[in-house]
């Protein structure tokens, strides 16, 4: 058989199955929108408008001020475990932690997103610089892959240098979040470098140290922490190089433990209790000084 006779019985065969299937009445399955062998995509979004969110708590610019990060949202679910999406776990401590600290009174407190949406990863810590925040806290839960015996809650703080392999790898993972919203902005990662090379300002990350130490210590018998408890790593959601800043990692919802914890309202509600006595002895330190 030529070439030439093999080619058109190439582009005839397609047309010869329809005419059968016509001749036959059998009817061919045509894709439909919304069944699952049917992917869209959403090309050239724009991103979300920044605004600044409301600030709650007392009327009085004097008093301190904490924006509470919840990570991910939206289209960006973060680790996920099952139907168990860490977009939702944070926003929910990030919600108990806003409460508990309302009610106790004398801080002010904004949420970067108080709802599922998204929230592009440039704009996190730019509120807490618009706002003149006194303190940054970024609230996620992270996922080790198909190792169920992981577990821990950890507080990173930010530095040029990771801590570890693990904390690198964490890193990259959520400098690249906006990746996935479609958001990114090209150029964006040196901008970032050239800002974390300026974050070596002492006072800034001593106020950071400190802070991720009263967690653990108000999280003593309380939380559950992993063994590498307090980690470094060039966090963009931490470049805020005038405002203190901590990334809290909740646990792991790849481990039983931790997902009972971060998805019942006692366990969130431990959480939260936990991240507010340390912000409350945290900004009583400030006022003595």
């Amino acid at each position: 058989m030529s070439i030439r006779t093999l080619l058109l019985l190439i582009l005839a065969l397609p047309a010869l199955i329809v005419g059968g299937a016509m001749a036959l009445e059998v009817k061919i399955p045509v894709p439909q929108w919304g069944r699952d062998y049917v992917l869209s995509f959403m090309v050239n979004q724009e991103a979300p408008e920044f605004v600044l969110p409301e600030v709650l708590g007392p009327d009085d610019p004097e008093r301190p001020l904490v924006v509470i990060d919840a990570g991910h949202g939206g289209r960006d679910p973060g680790s996920v475990s099952g139907d168990v999406r860490e977009k939702d776990i944070v926003l929910a401590i990030a919600l108990a932690l806003r409460d508990e600290l309302l009610e106790s009174g004398g801080i002010r407190v904004a949420l970067t997103r108080d709802e599922d949406r998204i929230v592009p990863l440039a704009d996190r810590p730019e509120v807490a610089r618009q706002l003149e925040a006194d303190l940054f806290l970024s609230i996620h839960a992270d996922s080790a892959g198909e190792r169920e015996d992981i577990s821990g809650a950890s507080i990173y703080m930010l530095s040029s240098e990771a801590s570890s392999e693990a904390a690198a790898r964490f890193a990259a993972r959520e400098n690249n979040a906006d990746r996935v919203n479609g958001l990114r902005i090209e150029g964006q990662s040196e901008q970032v470098s050239a800002i974390l090379v300026e974050l070596s300002q002492a006072r800034t990350q001593e106020d950071a140290a400190e802070f991720a130490s009263l967690i653990t210590r108000e999280g003593d018998g309380k939380l559950l922490f992993h063994p590498s408890a307090r980690r470094s790593a060039a966090l963009a959601v931490l470049r805020a190089p005038d405002v203190p800043s901590v990334l809290f990692e909740s646990g792991f919802v790849t481990n039983d433990g931790d997902r009972d914890r971060l998805t019942t309202p006692e366990g969130r509600q431990q959480y939260a209790e936990v991240l507010a006595q340390a912000i409350r002895v945290y900004f009583a330190r400030r006022s003595e000084t």
